[in-house]
């Protein structure tokens, strides 16, 4: 996708984001707050607020960056919202006066950038914008590349009356990256929302946070910090800021 930038997805998505992706594990909020131990608390990747504003309510004080202005116009219409401070940039490259006690990005959001270089770029931006001891929790997929045949991979998402969804994938071993289109057919027309990722294994992630200065403290397979392990399929790691 030649035109794809950091903000095309959002852009693209963002009306019907919510409807399709409104769920999340509510144990991230109690494991989020706690990792946070009462300070601030940054995420990237905010979009419209699916954890930040949980966590707000909690009594947590939560800041975000996003690409995407449509995503954070979604998260500014919702109650709450606008109280939240946004910087539209991506989150590989900002630059904010405040300093966290935790940073965090969900749901597999940091293989949006898209080369190694951009995710060391982020490590270090984060670990810059942590306060000693501070924490980064980075939630992601384990690769899983026998799903891929001949480096491509088509699935049906969801078949409805008026409506079917399925999901277009290319591979690409040398750049690790997946290029996808979220289809959607109905009656009136075929929709697209296109998504590029760019994966990388858990050890991988270690070393770029090893770079940055940032130490793995925990690996859990979820929120609810199972072992994680051979068969994991997920991955939440916790990486820390030294004290000095």
């Amino acid at each position: 996708m030649h035109d794809y930038t950091a903000e095309t997805y959002g852009e693209r998505i963002a009306d019907i984001y919510d409807s399709w992706y409104a769920a999340y594990d509510e144990r991230s909020i109690d494991a989020l707050a706690e990792l946070a131990q009462g300070g601030r608390v940054l995420e990237l990747g905010i979009g419209t607020g699916r954890i930040a504003l949980p966590l707000r309510s909690r009594g947590v004080t939560v800041q975000g960056v996003d690409a995407s202005a449509a995503m954070v116009a979604k998260l500014r219409a919702k109650p709450g919202g606008a109280a939240i401070p946004v910087t539209l940039s991506s989150f590989d490259d900002f630059a904010l006066d405040e300093r966290f006690s935790l940073a965090f990005i969900a749901f597999n959001t940091f293989f949006a950038l898209l080369t190694q270089a951009q995710q060391i770029r982020c490590m270090e931006t984060v670990a810059r914008h942590l306060a000693p001891g501070g924490r980064f929790v980075i939630e992601a997929f384990v690769p899983d590349l026998t799903r891929f045949v001949s480096g491509q991979t088509m699935r049906v998402i969801g078949v409805d009356t008026g409506e079917v969804r399925s999901d277009a994938s290319l591979l690409d071993l040398a750049q690790q990256r997946v290029t996808s289109q979220h289809i959607v057919l109905t009656e009136g027309g075929v929709r697209l929302y296109p998504v590029t990722l760019r994966y990388a294994w858990p050890s991988e992630l270690d070393l770029m946070a090893r770079i940055a200065g940032l130490r793995l403290e925990h690996r859990w397979a979820d929120w609810g910090q199972e072992a994680f392990g051979r068969e994991s399929t997920k991955h939440v790691s916790v990486y820390q800021r030294a004290l000095l």
